[in-house]
């Protein structure tokens, strides 16, 4: 019998039907007969995954197999994307937080970062068991609060992700052709939208599953004929030449969440944190050196992740975070219902699930209910408590993290 890898399986489950996938790094094709593995028709009569049972639904995957989460409650582990920028430079500024790491030992709980090459690799961990809290793009943020009872804290972004061509001007144009995608991910409603806006759908693709950091390199060497992604890989491809082209863009936001049961166990621990992911703003937009530090640490980490430099530089880092994150009016607090800061993310959850990428009868005050911005908002209103301004940060990661 074939074996399919889990990513397969869950770009299966994500379309709740049977599509063309081809495996980047493996190699592996499945056409339209792929519905007939015994395994798919199992997975595919599930309405998504959450449907499924628990061992079924485990997201961790297999770089991250050698993560040590601790299960004792004496520990704050976090879910951080390295390879994705502003988000990048919060956790790596986070790592270094003397100040939090301070605070959080005199409250007896150490501290953990556990990177992952996307938000989707993180959905069924945030439960305060395994992750007690995770930097996460929209999709992921939505398919979270969906499955577990989080807090959506803050805002990490707000921006767009994009879909590269080579050669091709319009996004219709990609009807059979071959589309990098990191399933499950903020760039994957992205092309989603963008396919709708043409009158496509994912049926009239093929998806390749890419990591995102391989993306351009996909892209020029040809293996792929466009891929959707989140700086700083449209950022990567476009510099290659003028064949390079940004043929869609769709909104997209990042979210810091946090498990409810880590809140009601430690909810002091919770406000340092916070505190932490407000200080690394703050010192981003303190100096141009600052930010170009925290841009340094954020693309030094990336590459200790996958074993390979991305390829931009420090200040071509800056001008995604000046952009994405630094010149948000609101930023970090999420706008309240009535000034855009929840109907995006409203509309975003009502397109998913008439895709069918979630249950029908699901609705949306779960995910409205998981809005916290009050936590965020006691936090700023006392900015001496938690130091807000006050800034140590180490050169190193401890050895604790990330891992």
């Amino acid at each position: 019998m074939e074996t399919l890898h889990k990513e397969e399986v869950w770009q299966v489950l994500l379309r709740g039907q049977a599509p063309r996938i081809v495996m980047h790094r493996d190699v592996m094709s499945w056409g339209a007969d792929m519905s007939g593995h015994p395994f798919v028709r199992a997975a595919l009569a599930a309405t998504v995954f959450w449907a499924m049972a628990p061992e079924a639904r485990a997201l961790d995957p297999g770089y991250a197999a050698t993560y040590a989460y601790d299960t004792t409650g004496a520990g704050l582990d976090l879910g951080v994307q390295p390879l994705g920028y502003p988000s990048g430079m919060f956790s790596s500024i986070m790592a270094r937080d003397q100040t939090l790491r301070h605070a959080l030992e005199r409250l007896g709980l150490g501290l953990r970062l556990h990177p992952y090459l996307k938000g989707f690799d993180m959905i069924d961990l945030v439960d305060g068991a395994r992750l007690e809290g995770a930097l996460l793009g929209d999709m992921p943020t939505i398919l979270t609060a969906v499955a577990n009872e989080v807090a959506i804290i803050g805002m990490v972004k707000q921006t767009f992700s994009s879909v590269v061509a080579r050669e091709f001007g319009q996004i219709g144009e990609l009807k059979g052709k071959r589309i990098g995608n990191a399933a499950g991910s903020s760039a994957h409603h992205a092309l989603l939208r963008g396919l709708r806006s043409a009158g496509l759908s994912e049926m009239d693709v093929t998806l390749v599953a890419v990591d995102v950091g391989d993306m351009p390199a996909a892209l020029a060497a040809g293996t792929i004929d466009a891929f959707a992604a989140w700086e700083p890989a449209p950022s990567i491809a476009l510099r290659g030449g003028s064949q390079f082209k940004v043929i869609y863009r769709g909104v997209s936001t990042d979210y810091f969440v946090l498990a409810r049961s880590f809140l009601l166990r430690h909810p002091e621990a919770a406000r340092e944190v916070i505190a932490s992911f407000v200080r690394a703003l703050n010192w981003m937009g303190s100096s141009r050196e600052a930010l170009l530090q925290s841009c340094e640490w954020a693309m030094a980490d990336g590459t200790a992740f996958i074993g390979k430099p991305q390829n931009t530089t420090a200040e071509q880092a800056a001008a995604i975070v000046r952009r994405e994150i630094l010149e948000v009016a609101s930023a970090p607090v999420i706008p309240r219902r009535g000034a855009g800061g929840q109907e995006m993310l409203e509309s975003e959850f009502l397109f998913l699930r008439e895709l069918g990428k979630i249950p029908a009868d699901t609705q949306w005050s779960r995910v409205a209910a998981s809005f916290s911005r009050d936590l965020l908002l006691e936090v700023l209103e006392k900015p001496g408590r938690y130091r807000l301004a006050g800034f140590d940060y180490s050169p190193t990661v401890s050895s604790a993290a990330p891992r």
